[in-house]
């Protein structure tokens, strides 16, 4: 079954999905929209396919089976209710609105319309996160201690309409909830302002899990390279991935090597032990998202990221912001 999709913003990452519709055998990509009437065209023209600078003129004469939503987060309301109203499913980019209460809006709307909702948290399709959650889940790691995101890189002209926390927060926010099944009930956060933009540059922010887990996160728009790491410190030792190479390793606490869970009610020390580097089948986020996103068009699998999931990672980002600028901890 070839399912005919769109994409409406095809900016940075809208021509991105763009080109995985192209490239997947089960989409045909029947239409793109961008308000730029140059980029548009460009876009149209490489993925052979009929280009549109309003939206609903593609949605109307197109009549996709699924929309990528990938404008900017300010338009996120008006054009999610357009599809949803039109009944086409809908995997809106990250995050799912401007506000919480927009969120909430487009996920009644998706409801009432028996539209299915997904939320393009990209980091979830990333192999190397797929592995880890499932080692931290068998038991590999133990009791989970800490996790620390490190989410940093040089400032994005493309962005204007929020800062880094509602921009590339939310990522980690909701993979610490995905890894450790856990709620975040606690947050407390720093934050820097006008550094390049109207909104915050830079946060450095403590969560606190209902589990015991503590949380840090490290992101910013002012650092020169591009960093995507992400650390799990528990009882036997420390997982640590590379987001960016899709590079996972396991670094043994030699104390706790061999012991069996009844020995590690108490941890009696730590001792660096052997370094794994683990095997991982290498994949394009984007193309695994799709394609998941497809699948539940379909009705095969279950929605991967539902609109209640992408409210909850933007209601943690929220009280972030808040958070930063009333310098207070905020019970979440």
């Amino acid at each position: 079954m070839t399912l005919r999709t769109a994409v409406i913003g095809v900016g940075s990452m809208g021509r991105n999905h763009a080109r995985v519709y192209w490239e997947l055998s089960e989409a045909n990509l029947v239409g793109i929209s961008d308000l730029n009437p140059e980029t548009a065209q460009a876009i149209a023209q490489r993925y052979s396919t009929q280009a549109y600078t309003d939206y609903r003129q593609l949605l109307d004469e197109q009549q996709p089976d699924a929309v990528t939503l990938a404008v900017p987060t300010v338009q996120h309301l008006e054009v999610a209710l357009a599809v949803i109203d039109r009944g086409i499913d809908l995997l809106i980019e990250k995050p799912i609105a401007f506000t919480v209460a927009e969120g909430e809006q487009i996920i009644a709307a998706a409801r009432n319309a028996g539209v299915k909702l997904c939320i393009g948290h990209i980091e979830r399709f990333n192999p190397a996160v797929i592995a880890l959650k499932k080692h931290i889940a068998q038991g590999d790691l133990g009791r989970v201690f800490q996790i620390d995101a490190h989410r940093q890189g040089p400032f994005p002209a493309r962005i204007n309409d929020v800062g880094v926390v509602t921009d590339l927060a939310v990522h980690d926010l909701d993979i610490m909830r995905y890894i450790s099944q856990s709620k975040m009930v606690r947050v407390y956060a720093e934050t820097e302002r006008h550094i390049h933009s109207e909104h915050e540059d830079l946060l450095t922010a403590l969560v606190r899990m209902s589990d015991g887990i503590v949380g840090t996160l490290a992101i910013n728009w002012l650092t020169p390279t591009k960093i995507r790491e992400l650390l799990v410190t528990g009882e036997r030792g420390l997982f640590r991935v590379n987001l960016l190479t899709q590079d996972l390793f396991f670094y043994e606490n030699a104390v706790a090597n061999g012991l069996e869970w009844e020995n590690l009610r108490m941890l009696r020390g730590v001792r660096e032990g052997q370094m794994t580097r683990f095997v991982i089948a290498k994949k394009e986020p984007l193309r695994a998202e799709q394609e998941a996103f497809l699948g539940a068009v379909k009705g095969e699998i279950p929605v991967s990221v539902t609109g209640e999931d992408g409210l909850r990672a933007l209601e943690l980002a929220q009280a972030l912001i808040t958070s930063g600028l009333e310098h207070r901890v905020l019970s979440v």
